[in-house]
């Protein structure tokens, strides 16, 4: 007889309900913003009692914070392909594939993010001043190693990483606007990899880098 581990069943329920708040606050976040969101709007959403948010949150900031916190993580870890020792072409091309298909799967993500910045970085400040530029200027030492050993033509670094994440999260941020230009309901799977396509070609030409 198998008897269940109730300390690992408790904490599955504890990782299920946080993942479900996270997930009807970034909906909330996204319609509503920051300040008119409110800890009511997301337990209606996640069909959940107020007081079981408490539970888990201290309050609406913690929601928010924690949410961009795991923005920022996948971002930086999971969708990271501009790693020392790796070809220009194949890094880069993973790298705006990854970008575009996270705006494609995860659009309100992007969303949330661009509204932080938008209204100052309130939340994410602290963030901007310190871990951020450790790793954006990691970034810049890959990309200027590429451009020391012929690999690429001499762009600057930051500006390359500032195109490509402006036009990749565009589909996500702006998508209203795109559909409107492209006179579509909704973007399809070939849509996307046609996004893919094109930024590669322009962004890997622009640097130089044969396809």
């Amino acid at each position: 007889m198998i008897v269940p581990n109730s300390k690992n069943n408790s904490g599955n329920v504890r990782q299920k309900n946080q993942q479900l708040i996270l997930d009807s606050a970034k909906k909330e976040f996204v319609i509503n913003g920051f300040q008119g969101a409110s800890i009511k709007s997301i337990a209606e959403r996640a069909g959940i009692p107020r007081a079981n948010i408490h539970y888990y949150f201290e309050d609406k900031a913690d929601i928010y914070r924690q949410l961009l916190d795991g923005i920022l993580h996948t971002w930086n870890s999971g969708y990271d392909t501009l790693v020392a020792n790796s070809e220009p072409k194949e890094a880069l091309t993973a790298y705006i594939r990854s970008k575009i298909m996270y705006s494609k799967l995860d659009p309100d993500a992007s969303r949330i993010f661009a509204s932080e910045i938008i209204h100052g970085a309130p939340i994410l400040s602290d963030y901007l001043s310190g871990d951020f530029k450790l790793w954006i200027q990691s970034k810049v030492t890959v990309i200027e190693s590429w451009i020391e050993k012929g690999l690429m033509d001499k762009v600057n670094p930051y500006h390359l990483i500032y195109l490509i994440w402006s036009s990749t999260q565009h589909y996500a941020d702006f998508n209203v606007q795109v559909l409107a230009g492209m006179d579509k309901e909704k973007m399809t799977d070939d849509d996307f990899e046609e996004v893919v396509d094109t930024l590669t070609k322009i962004i890997l030409k622009g640097c130089g880098i044969s396809e």
